[in-house]
Parts: C-alpha cells; sequence; structure tokens
C-alpha cells in the first residue's frame, strides 16, 4: 500500500485525536515531516509525495509509541530549545519552553554585569546551561546527580560544540569551585502532582520531577548551600512551579524577585546575596 504525504497526514491526525487532542494535527505534521526527511513547514508542497512502504512502516510505529502515550519528544529523539537542537530520550526530563526564560534571563545578566563562569545544577539534558555557554559564550559547568542525564547532556554538547564541563554531583557535594552565576530547574512537583500527572509525563524519569511532599526539598538544600559556591555580586536563578513563587522565595534571607513566563505564572526566581 502506498500514500499520499497529505493522506498520510490525514490519517495520523485521526489515530492522534485521543492523545492529543487539539494538538493531534500538529503533531500528525511533525511525524510525517520526519518520516518524509522534511520540514513541516513544507508539507504543502510536498503534499502528492508517495510514501515508500518503509516509510509507512515507520510511521506506524511512531503512531503506536504516540497513542500509548510516549512524549512526542521521545518518539522523535530530538527537540529544539533556545533554537539549538538536543538529544532526548528517557534519561532525562524534556526541554519546555517554559524553561528557555531561565536560560534567556541567565543569557540578559551575563551581558549586563559581564559574568564570566556558571553552574548548571540538576542539568538534565545539558539544555540550560548548553545554551548559556553556546549563546553567552561562557565557561559553564553542567552537574546532575543522574549518570544517566550526564551521559545525553554530553552528547547535547557535543552536537552543539559547547564549551561544558560535567560534575557527577548530587547538588553541590562534589562541586568545590565558585561561579558568577548559578542556575538551575529543580524537581518540583509535589506529591499530589505525582498522583495526578498526565500519562506524557510518567514517561519521564521521576528523578528529575519530584520535589517532595510540598515539591520544595531541592529548593531548601539550595538555600542552604549556595552562598558558599558564589563569587562576590553573583547571582542565583531558580525555575520554579506556578504556584510556589512565595513559599520558594521565603527560603531565602537574600534579596528576591520573581519573572513571569509567557503564560503570566511566575516561573524563574531572582535571587541576589
Amino acid at each position: 500500500m502506498s500514500i499520499s504525504v497529505s493522506e498520510a497526514v490525514r490519517e495520523a491526525k485521526i489515530m492522534l485525536e485521543p492523545v492529543a487532542q487539539e494538538e493531534a494535527l500538529q503533531q500528525a505534521k511533525i511525524l510525517v515531516s520526519a518520516i518524509a526527511g522534511i520540514e513541516t513547514s513544507a508539507l504543502a508542497i510536498h503534499s502528492e509525495m508517495v510514501l515508500a512502504p518503509e516509510q509507512l512502516s515507520d510511521l506506524g510505529e511512531m503512531l503506536n509509541r504516540r497513542v500509548q502515550g510516549e512524549p512526542l519528544q521521545y518518539i522523535l529523539g530530538e527537540w529544539a530549545f533556545m533554537g539549538l537542537p538536543f538529544y532526548v530520550d528517557a534519561r532525562a526530563l524534556i526541554p519546555r519552553q517554559d524553561t528557555e526564560l531561565l536560560a534567556e534571563t541567565a543569557i540578559r545578566f551575563i551581558r549586563e554585569r559581564g559574568y564570566g563562569s556558571c553552574l548548571d545544577l540538576c542539568t538534565g539534558t545539558g539544555c540550560v546551561g548548553i545554551s548559556i555557554a553556546k549563546l553567552a559564550g561562557i565557561r559553564v559547568t553542567c552537574s546532575d546527580i543522574s549518570r544517566d542525564a550526564l551521559s545525553l547532556a554530553k552528547e547535547n554538547a557535543e552536537l552543539n560544540e559547547a564549551p561544558v564541563s560535567f560534575v557527577a554531583s548530587d547538588l553541590f557535594d562534589r562541586i568545590p569551585d565558585k561561579f558568577d552565576l548559578i542556575v538551575c530547574n529543580p524537581p518540583y512537583l509535589t506529591l499530589d502532582d505525582m498522583q495526578t500527572m498526565q500519562k506524557e509525563v510518567t514517561f519521564e524519569p521521576k528523578l528529575a520531577l519530584y520535589g517532595g511532599g510540598d515539591g520544595l526539598d531541592v529548593y531548601r538544600k539550595i538555600a542552604w548551600e549556595y552562598e558558599k559556591h558564589l563569587n562576590e555580586k553573583g547571582m542565583l536563578l531558580l525555575e520554579i512551579g506556578s504556584t510556589q513563587a512565595e513559599s520558594a522565595a521565603a527560603l531565602f534571607s537574600a534579596r528576591t524577585s520573581v519573572l513571569n513566563d509567557l503564560g503570566g505564572n511566575p516561573r524563574v526566581i531572582i535571587v541576589e546575596p
């Protein structure tokens, strides 16, 4: 059997509607683009292109994985963050657009204040630290407790040719140095969040998601230790859950401020000792 690109998109959309709902068409286009080897924006131009049997087989496998709830990003194996490509798989949390605010804020302060060094804690895929190193051109150290995540982050550093070093560490345990800037997107889901999260999220590593009963366990640990690892006039930037601005900020004795994401939700805390 052979079908055209446009027919494949139409049939894929129907299959995806139960799991992707209003995003079914866009996800169908992304998957068909991936197996056809064309840009999503060029689908209309290639709408009558006939897909080969092996391409249809690959598409069917991808669709079956997605229908089972597996995240689109894991199926594709690559996802963009800050305009850069990143390998993505179950070793680490999927890069999210909301987290770009953390990287953008870091880059802004690096340029404004002339910071020359950065520590990225809980690095995961490395998307934040690698983006900072690549786009701001400074020395970045990426750290994570998960060696699996670090192995993925190293692959992403090579992919992006970014000047990044890596340390396997539980937060600051094996970090002897001081930095001008520390950034972190820690696990911050609460126990309630973990019990009610979407099926797609269950495919992601629990270590990168669960932040204790109230979601603030990692923030507490950072608050106890971060000042010993900041240079004078340095800064700490933390991603937070949308309901955690006040409770997370209260853990720090230093001056704090909060930035909202594009959806108007609190997303980044700035801590300045």
